[in-house]
């Protein structure tokens, strides 16, 4: 199993709408996300900066490359845009992190 660790930013003022989409996730957008191989996923937030700070472990095999061209990938891109820092076309920006440490 890969793990990835990535960033993302929250406009400010909306944290509680961000998590209530998420409590309220789209089963088509899980079903795709697990079909592309990722098996645990993980957002958690630094309130103070808005900051969204994501773990994903996926499949040694994942298809993830091919995520932002689906059709469910874009309608949630454009559902989310308005609470975060996005690209031009919705996706959000992300920041991958390297990994410096790790204990099993």
């Amino acid at each position: 199993m890969e793990e990835i660790a990535f960033t993302m930013k929250l406009k400010p003022g909306v944290a509680a709408e961000y998590q209530r989409r998420h409590t309220e996730i789209w089963p088509e957008l899980t079903a795709a996300l697990q079909q592309a191989g990722i098996r645990d996923y993980s957002i958690y937030l630094d309130a103070a900066s808005g900051v969204l700070f994501a773990v994903q472990k996926r499949t040694e095999d994942h298809t993830t490359a091919e995520l932002p061209s689906t059709e469910i990938m874009k309608r949630w891109w454009a559902y989310m845009a308005d609470l975060m820092d996005t690209n031009p076309d919705h996706s959000p920006v992300v920041q991958p992190l390297q990994r410096v440490f790790h204990m099993d």
